[in-house]
């Protein structure tokens, strides 16, 4: 099979879930295939965060697999079929761009935004469904992006700092809040400005087109990559990382960041000399 395409794709769900099929694929139901939605959609992200093309290309096939297979499931119990949900996102989209396939004008992005969550409130109540704000917002959604979206959200009907100097004042005063809570011996309150810190960073995040969530990912690549490095100089110095002090195993950090820096060794002294504190950098 040289080429396949979505009726293909149909036909191979309908042949692996049906009599005779394929005994694992028969077994499963939307409800269990969610987790494996969840799964493919990080091997996505990440395949497009880090990966290539080709990677991009196969997670899309693995991703797209799965809701034509979840649509199959729907389709059998005679709820919607895979036409259905292509149709009815299509009218959606149509609905949510009058400036694109209407006459509305905005004058600014801002006022767009605005205008899509009027839109999607009064389908909902056309609809049945609770009409907030929030009230689409998954509640499973990753907490950093869940943050993400409540900052961006409230903003446009204008709930939020009015510059970017206060959002950052706010940093400041969430980070005093949290020294005093832990001055205080108050471990409720440690973890409750902490999450307001991180809940703030992520507003400033935002309004810089920094989405944390990512911000935060590609934080933990830099560190795994430094680390491995460092374990493979260790290595190379025939010596375990668990058995350094804490200046020698820093002294390995900053050759690694440096070496990724394209740096020589010993270059740049920017860095504060714990390892505490150059970890972040």
């Amino acid at each position: 099979m040289n080429e396949c395409s979505i009726d293909q794709l149909k036909d191979i769900v309908a042949r692996l879930t049906g009599p005779g099929g394929c005994p694992w694929d028969s077994k499963q139901t939307p409800e269990t295939l969610s987790e494996y939605i969840i799964e493919e959609s990080h091997e996505l992200v990440s395949a497009i965060r880090y990966g290539t093309p080709d990677d991009v290309c196969e997670e899309l096939g693995d991703v797209a697999f799965l809701l034509v297979t979840i649509a199959h499931h729907f389709e059998k119990q005679g709820k919607f079929t895979l036409d259905d949900v292509f149709k009815r996102n299509a009218a959606k989209m149509i609905h949510r761009h009058p400036h694109v396939f209407g006459n509305e004008k905005f004058e600014s992005l801002d006022e767009q935004l605005r205008a899509w969550e009027t839109l999607k409130k009064e389908e909902h109540q056309q609809e049945g469904k609770a009409a907030g704000m929030f009230d689409s917002l998954p509640r499973d959604l990753d907490p950093l992006a869940r943050a993400y979206r409540i900052h961006a959200k409230a903003s446009r009907v204008g709930f939020t700092w009015e510059s970017d100097e206060d959002v950052e004042q706010q940093v400041e005063a969430e980070w005093l809040e949290y020294l005093d809570a832990q001055n205080r011996g108050d471990e409720a309150g440690v973890k409750h400005e902490i999450g307001d810190l991180v809940l703030t960073l992520a507003e400033l995040g935002r309004r810089r087109g920094v989405k944390a969530n990512e911000a935060l990912d590609n934080a933990n690549e830099r560190f795994l990559s430094r680390f491995r490095r460092m374990e493979e100089l260790a290595c190379a110095q025939q010596r375990e990382l668990g058995d350094m002090s804490l200046d020698e195993q820093n002294e390995l950090w900053e050759q690694a960041k440096q070496e990724e820096a394209g740096q020589a060794p010993g270059q740049s002294a920017a860095d504060a000399p714990l390892a505490k504190q150059s970890q972040a950098g």
